[in-house]
């Protein structure tokens, strides 16, 4: 149980800082298409970074259920690939379908999987949040200056009037 435990928590560790690493590619494209003056509240412009942002982190995500998969493979758990890839499907997202279970000598591995994909989904959340928030935030503040000058153009229009 011991190694287990020790071999999951390492290999939780590696797929926190691949994801961590996936954030700071995510912010330096942010960052790229900023500059160039691409991030602005149109739908499709904003539909288009809200995309990006989201096909960026489940790339990530995949990476980890990848290296889960090859973790299984290592450990003699499965010997196709492509079951220990479903099986890692599985027990990232959480569902525990239970159609293709690990020896019980390397269950505790499914496990803190689970608790992997649970941090992760958590994380690709909270930057899919905060990445809308900045974006609402900006077209909000848009659509006010936008309201507050057409405002004051109807007051000086009608002050105008007033004075003739």
């Amino acid at each position: 149980m011991f190694e287990n435990l020790l071999v999951g928590c390492g290999t939780m560790v590696v797929c926190l800082t691949l994801q961590c690493i996936v954030v700071y590619i995510l912010l330096l494209v942010l960052l790229a298409l900023e500059k160039r003056q691409f991030i602005s509240p149109t739908l499709i412009r904003t539909s288009f970074i809200l995309v990006v942002t989201m096909v960026i982190l489940f790339a990530g995500n995949l990476l980890q259920i990848t290296l889960w998969a090859e973790l299984f493979v290592l450990c003699g758990e499965f010997e196709e690939y492509s079951t220990a890839f479903y099986h890692s499907v599985v027990n990232f997202t959480t569902l525990g379908y239970g159609d293709v279970v690990m020896a019980e000598k390397r269950r505790l591995l499914g496990a803190l999987e689970a608790a992997n994909g649970v941090l992760m989904f958590a994380l690709t959340s909270g930057v899919i949040f905060s990445i809308f928030y900045e974006l609402a935030e900006r077209a909000w503040k848009l659509g006010l200056g936008r309201l507050e000058e057409a405002g004051r153009s109807q007051h000086e229009t009608a002050l105008g009037a007033e004075r003739k």
